[in-house]
């Protein structure tokens, strides 16, 4: 959650507003204390987050079928991580 003054808020209204209807949220502070919560609408919050993303066309939705994935067995490698690293910043020097 963002935290801004009244007057930060005046200032930068339009960006405010943006981060609250991407779903975020603003406090906003009078001499320091809260005095008011920017949030989104009631109704935005009933449709779920990601219908809401996919409405806005900043997600696609997948086709399905990525949990078979989890059930393969992890990929095994013929040298562990730390090794192909320091190979690789070998090669560098």
């Amino acid at each position: 959650m963002t935290t801004v003054s009244i007057s930060e808020l005046k200032a930068n209204l339009s960006r405010y507003v943006r981060e609250v209807r991407r779903g975020g949220e603003v406090q906003v502070l009078d001499r320091g204390k809260p005095v008011a919560r920017l949030v989104p609408p009631a109704a935005e919050d009933n449709r779920g987050v990601r219908e809401r993303l996919i409405s806005q066309g900043l997600l696609r939705a997948g086709k399905g079928g990525a949990g078979a994935i989890l059930n393969e067995p992890p990929v095994v490698l013929p040298v562990s991580v730390s090794e192909a690293l320091a190979a690789d910043r070998d090669d560098r020097l």
